[in-house]
């Protein structure tokens, strides 16, 4: 290693799941919202709860836009700080992600398929995001 030179601690695996997770998280919504305007006109469903299920879908997009930005830029700093604010904003939104898997009032078979792949992305991201802190915190104090 040349003077001056620093070793690059970022996970590319990770950064490459972001990148792919924050597009394919853009065709979830998309779709997810004409699921909903095709549930809300087709299917006798009670107002109340589509208002719930559409106020719990725009939270779900705000909580997956900062998780995202809090990772991407945790994992390109090598920030354990930002890296373990996006872990905890997982938390919130893989619960949303069981909610419009398993417990809205009707589930599409097609949201089913897009729920599981997306707590697909969120279990490698969980994982990696561990290793990338561990990896942050444990060289950040070496010379």
């Amino acid at each position: 290693m040349a003077v001056g030179s620093q070793l690059i601690r970022s996970s590319t695996p990770l950064q490459v799941l972001f990148y792919l997770n924050s597009w394919y998280f853009a065709a979830f919504y998309l779709a997810e919202v004409l699921m909903f305007i095709y549930k809300g006109n087709s299917l006798p469903y009670p107002s109340d709860n589509l208002v719930l299920d559409v106020v719990l879908l725009v939270l779900f997009l705000g909580l997956e836009m900062l998780r995202i930005f809090y990772g991407w830029k945790g994992n390109l700093c090598e920030s354990s700080l930002a890296s373990c604010a996006a872990l905890l904003v997982l938390l919130p939104c893989a619960a949303l992600a069981v909610y419009f898997l398993l417990l809205q009032t009707y589930v599409l078979r097609l949201e089913f398929i897009l729920g599981a792949v997306l707590l697909c992305f969120y279990g490698r991201e969980l994982l990696l995001g561990l290793l990338s802190i561990y990896t942050f915190s444990r060289f950040s104090f070496s010379p």
